[in-house]
């Protein structure tokens, strides 16, 4: 007989916050974020939990919040009820029949290791191989899209020690109108601050070379996905043509991407994300590939809250090479979260929990105020 602690229940719910101004993207302008928070409760009594997070709904990728929710609850938590508790990797390697859907598996693995981590008295770091850094460099996006409004929030930033490389999101205006948006903040900031740039792939190839060529004068220092995720021979020829480095965001999901792109030399940093590799393993596995390639890694956001910035923040705590630092800012754009202690910034980075699991509680109170179904009382938050 099996006395091993297995896996009990799965919950997942909708949660839908307010940020603290809107967000403008190439795709979408965001006055709030929807988590999805996962909670997985085992034989033992222990509980771990994860988040899923789009931006803007179905307006950045194929997966939205709710069929998120739909994919855990119909599709997923069947395959993983009773399985054993401690072996992750053969818990996550039963999802392997159900196709895609990464957001949904990057949150429950996020949860198996919280609950691991709990159950060993181990950071989830310390799961993943140990972490070679404590804390994490973390940059501001300035995306009000008013140039004034956003000099003054990067300076009150840096004055205040919590950033000092800021990433303008552009791509939703005319080519003219966007280069001088970069240019007046460039001036109001001075060139001691770092600027990066995003475009969210926004433009097409001849559009790209005359946008690139402009901010590359203006001192940008890194250019964010310019073109289609899946126009990658285009991005391989800015990548050939510009001296200032061009990243791969929607392109690089997982390790097989990470490969395909380096073999075609198609970018100069990688972007990774949780939950578009399917996991905190998966990232490690993608980060790997870009190491053995010579690429530079930068941990990508999105716009998670705490649960999934901090699951984040241990996989690139974990990472032995991350050049380009993180943009893990998430639960800073959030009016309030579902914790019942948000992350630490300071110095310009963010805080790597040493705690076991995760290092995040959720909060039942605002959980329930939060929830988008607020009438269910179908999941607590104690074991």
């Amino acid at each position: 007989m099996n006395t091993n602690p297995c896996i009990a229940s799965i919950d997942a719910v909708l949660v839908d916050l307010p940020t603290i101004r809107a967000h403008k993207l190439a795709m979408t302008t965001m006055s709030r974020q929807t988590l999805v928070i996962v909670r997985v409760l085992f034989s033992d009594g222990i509980s771990g939990i994860g988040e899923a997070t789009t931006i803007g709904g179905l307006a950045y990728g194929e997966q939205s919040p709710e069929g998120i929710k739909l994919t855990i609850d119909t599709y997923l938590t069947p395959l993983l009820l009773g399985t054993e508790a401690s072996n992750v990797q053969a818990a996550m390697r039963r999802l392997s029949s159900a196709q895609g859907n990464s957001f949904a598996k990057s949150a429950l693995e996020t949860a198996l290791l919280d609950a691991q981590g709990q159950r060993l008295g181990l950071p989830v770091h310390a799961l993943l191989g140990g972490a070679v850094r404590e804390s994490l460099p973390v940059l501001w996006t300035l995306a009000s899209g008013d140039a004034a409004r956003d000099v003054e929030e990067a300076l009150a930033l840096v004055e205040a020690r919590r950033h000092r490389v800021f990433k303008l999101k552009i791509g939703s205006r005319a080519l003219a109108d966007d280069i001088a948006h970069v240019q007046a903040i460039r001036r109001g900031l001075g060139d001691d601050v770092m600027l990066t740039v995003d475009i969210n792939q926004a433009w097409d190839e001849a559009t790209a070379v005359r946008g690139i060529a402009a901010l590359e004068a203006a001192g940008v220092g890194l250019i964010e996905q310019p073109v289609s995720r899946r126009n990658r021979r285009a991005l391989a020829r800015l990548a050939a043509r510009f001296d200032v480095p061009i990243m791969a965001d929607e392109a690089i999901h997982d390790a097989v991407d990470a490969f395909d792109l380096a073999a075609d030399c198609a970018a100069d940093v990688y972007a990774l994300k949780i939950s578009q590799a399917g996991g905190l393993w998966p990232t490690l596995r993608a980060a790997a590939v870009a190491d053995a390639a010579g690429i530079g890694i930068y941990g990508g956001t999105l716009l998670e809250g705490s649960v999934g910035s901090m699951a984040a923040a241990h996989v690139f705590a974990a990472c032995p090479q991350l050049a380009w630092g993180t943009e893990l800012f998430g639960p800073l754009l959030l009016k309030d979260d579902v914790v019942t202690q948000r992350p630490s910034y300071s110095d310009f980075e963010l805080q790597v929990p040493q705690t076991p699991g995760l290092g995040v509680q959720l909060d039942a109170d605002k959980l329930a105020f939060y929830r988008r179904d607020r009438r269910s009382t179908s999941f607590p938050v104690t074991a």
